[in-house]
């Protein structure tokens, strides 16, 4: 199901592209005599798809070889553009001491398109996205202010969260800010670090980046089973999400309906943690053991075949994809969903520091006000004294 989403959001991305594809004429080759136009050459340059059969089977012919003591006779048949379109094509007879899956590809033109759109709409939009949510969390700060605890403070403290479930929140937390910065460096350094600081400041920069973003990946994945082990069962939907959804959690009006320990807002944030990290860990493992996880051409021929991509106009995706193919779609599929993750990030961040007065000693200590528990999670809180109530005298009150 993960590879499906995956890959149907990265078809989505290149919509564009493909129709564009599809509305260019086919060049004239007669000034060529058949053979590739400058118009073909820049056209798989751009990523656009370019009709080969003209020369794919253009790859010399060993039977109609000159003898060895003529002219040209010991190149067997094959001139060298003859074999250079036979690698291109995977025509030629290649053998390699290495065995592993990509030793043999020598030439393989989806670099050029990979390149384009990570340095393009990848970097352009990915940027415009974040860029875009923290100025809307600024004018929502200063339009709404801070959301204050309405009633007077009692005094009182209830445990909102264990010491496991905070090490686990920080642990995830902490790894996804620091997998988020050196994962910017990685798209960023060469356009933004190098003219700022040289080169040679960016290669320390970008060799420590790739050292950290590799090694802290494994305390992200971890600390995302844990936070689903112990809070899926509180983030399942019930009724009372309804209300807290059409009423906007009270973010935008006086009072705030009931919710239970997460609100309907949280156990979005929690979902989205859940499908998305998910979803980059796995690209992530892809590019951590190069060619070994193959991720896209087995989901791309399930969407053939069940006719998501003709229904959704993209016709019959890929299915024959290089190793090297394979790895440059799950990076950019890792960087798509690492952005949408990071904005989504950012929005939780602000409501649990300065957007939300109270929300941080949640995660902070653990303890939060009486009163503020009551405001934002009043179901949550009738459960609690509740328990309190049937617990008996010198027992430890369970949460």
């Amino acid at each position: 199901m993960f590879r499906m989403l995956m890959a149907l959001m990265l078809s989505l991305s290149f919509v564009t592209i493909a129709q564009a594809q599809e509305d260019a004429p086919a060049p004239d080759r007669s000034a060529t005599g058949g053979a590739q136009t400058l118009e073909d050459i820049l056209a798989r340059q751009r990523g656009e798809e370019v009709d080969n059969s003209f020369r794919r089977s253009n790859i010399g012919d060993p039977d109609g070889a000159a003898g060895l003591a003529n002219q040209l006779g010991t190149l067997g048949g094959a001139s060298d553009p003859d074999l250079w379109r036979a690698l291109r094509f995977g025509e030629a007879k290649i053998t390699a001491s290495n065995d592993g899956p990509a030793a043999t590809t020598l030439i393989q033109d989806g670099g050029m398109r990979w390149l384009l759109f990570r340095e393009g709409p990848l970097a352009t939009y990915g940027g415009y996205l974040l860029g875009g949510t923290i100025v809307l969390l600024v004018l929502f700060f200063l339009i709404r202010g801070r959301i204050r605890i309405d009633g007077e403070r009692t005094g009182r403290k209830i445990e909102r969260f264990k010491a496991i479930e905070r090490f686990g929140h920080w642990l995830l937390a902490g790894s996804f800010i620091l997998l988020g910065i050196t994962g910017l460096v990685s798209l960023f350094g060469r356009k933004v670090l190098i003219p700022a600081f040289g080169h040679e400041a960016f290669a320390t920069v970008a060799l420590l980046s790739k050292w950290v973003h590799n090694n802290v990946s494994w305390a992200f994945m971890v600390a995302l089973i844990m936070i689903f082990v112990m809070w899926v069962i509180h983030n399942l939907p019930d009724r009372t999400d309804i209300n807290w959804l059409l009423k906007g959690g009270g973010i935008f009006s006086k009072g705030h309906p009931p919710a239970k320990k997460f609100n309907a807002g949280q156990k979005l944030i929690f979902w989205s943690v859940i499908v998305l990290g998910t979803s980059i860990s796995v690209s992530g493992l892809a590019l951590l053991f190069p060619f070994e996880i193959n991720l896209f051409a087995p989901t791309f021929a399930k969407l053939n075949n069940l006719g998501i991509s003709a229904a959704l106009g993209l016709g019959e995706l890929p299915t024959a994809l290089a190793p090297h193919e394979e790895m440059q779609l799950s990076q950019l599929w890792h960087a798509i969903v690492s952005f949408a993750l990071m904005a989504i990030i950012l929005a939780h961040i602000y409501i649990g520091s300065v957007g939300m007065e109270g929300a941080y000693d949640a995660m902070g200590t653990g303890q939060v006000e009486e009163q503020w528990a009551r405001e934002h999670h009043s179901l949550w809180v009738d459960e609690v004294k509740a328990k309190e109530t049937d617990t008996p005298q010198g027992a430890t009150p369970a949460e």
